[in-house]
């Protein structure tokens, strides 16, 4: 079963249409909501992602440019770090599908997943938004990419061909030739897969341990990276319920648990980590708020700096369940919902400084903004949403 083919209204990660990757340009665009007071000016590109200084800040777009609807490269606009108003600025285009985005940790370089048949990654330069290339990801729908903290490599998850690669990362911040692909060929697909689907590929916290997600083999992958080499050594499987299509993990900030959305069972569960070992033992499932007459498929959770909440976007339910994390990070209380004030949120992420809250949507075409009170948990929308065409990833810097 498709659970995105299900649910995406026709269309899935394995209905590609071929797109050239060709010269990158900026077209600009109205902006489809009113200017923050402090938008007179706009965002430096350049600014990394722990600058705090006052004034607009960047915001990048991801979406699906094969879609019907969809946008046509990778969309420009700023936020204001107080009010959370969007004010779009154009297009970055010459980058197809670019569903996924990720920054560099020296806030220089961003880098896209090209979500195609014939994957790829593409490294565009923030000073000038220069595209210094795309390499083959060796597999079919990349959906997710991270960059290693020491800043050297790049991870990609190939959702359609079930496998994750390695590229290095030049002083520039281009890519080179990919170093490693592995393909999840065990164990067998779970209950209603047709194959492995790589969803995510991250590091832990403690940095000698990257976490591969497969949603089609129900597992979490772990494996030591040779850094000087780029290359993968699988060490350790952890195993969800069959049938739970786990999707994406995030850490708490102590390093010693995790939180795993499962997307075809609706459910989420608490993980133990040992970073001596990179061993994840995955807990009970529990609810993520969504109600049993609505069909939903939790996407992604995070968790605020401090470690005391945790947040989930549900598709379908379109809300943001909020969590409080007790016992030092074991265990996890529901405290209700919130409405997520579009369809289908896809992505979600905070602002550097974790006071806002991000929700891409991906069939309304628009980002919601929530201030987050990290005190108590709860989550207050920021005024009208910003439209983006067939939005499915928001990273603001």
């Amino acid at each position: 079963m498709d659970t995105e083919a299900a649910a995406g209204g026709g269309w899935s990660r394995r209905r590609f249409i071929g797109v050239g990757a060709g010269a990158a340009a900026v077209v600009v665009v109205p902006s489809p909501a009113a200017p923050p007071p402090s938008a007179a000016r706009a965002a430096d590109p350049r600014r990394p992602p722990g600058d705090r200084s006052a004034g607009p800040r960047p915001l990048y777009v991801g979406t699906y440019t094969s879609a019907p609807g969809g946008g046509t490269g990778i969309g420009l606009a700023s936020y204001d770090p107080e009010s959370g108003a969007i004010t779009g600025s154009g297009t970055l285009t010459g980058v197809p599908d670019p569903s996924y985005l990720a920054v560099h940790p020296d806030g220089r370089t961003l880098y896209a997943v090209d979500e195609r048949q014939d994957g790829g990654v593409t490294a565009v330069r923030l000073a000038d938004r220069r595209i210094l290339g795309t390499r083959s990801t060796g597999g079919a729908g990349p959906c997710h990419l991270s960059v290693h903290p020491c800043g050297r490599w790049l991870l990609s998850a190939n959702y359609g061909s079930g496998s994750v690669a390695v590229h290095p990362i030049a002083a520039s911040g281009a890519l080179g030739e990919r170093t490693d692909l592995v393909t999840h060929t065990s164990p067998a697909p779970g209950p209603g897969q047709e194959g492995p689907h790589a969803h995510q590929f991250t590091t832990a916290p403690d940095g000698r341990h990257l976490l591969a997600v497969d949603l089609g083999t129900d597992t979490v992958y772990t494996y030591r990276l040779d850094t000087a080499k780029g290359t993968l050594t699988e060490t350790g499987q952890a195993h969800t319920r069959p049938g739970a299509g786990p999707r994406h993990l995030t850490f708490h900030p102590s390093g010693r648990h995790a939180y795993l959305a499962n997307e075809v069972d609706d459910t989420i569960a608490v993980c133990a980590y040992d970073p001596s070992s990179g061993r994840l033992t995955i807990g009970a499932p529990q609810s993520t708020g969504s109600s049993g007459d609505i069909t939903n498929y939790p996407a992604q959770i995070l968790v605020t700096g401090d470690g005391r909440y945790a947040f989930l976007a549900n598709r379908g339910h379109n809300s943001l369940a909020r969590y409080a994390v007790e016992a030092e990070g074991s265990r996890l209380r529901l405290l209700g919902t919130v409405p997520v004030g579009g369809d289908f949120p896809r992505q979600i992420a905070f602002s550097p400084d974790g006071r806002l809250l991000f929700a891409a949507n991906q069939r309304s075409g628009t980002v919601t903004v929530f201030h987050v009170d990290t005190d108590r948990g709860e989550l207050r929308l920021a005024g009208e949403p910003f439209a983006s065409p067939v939005a499915v990833c928001a990273l603001p810097l």
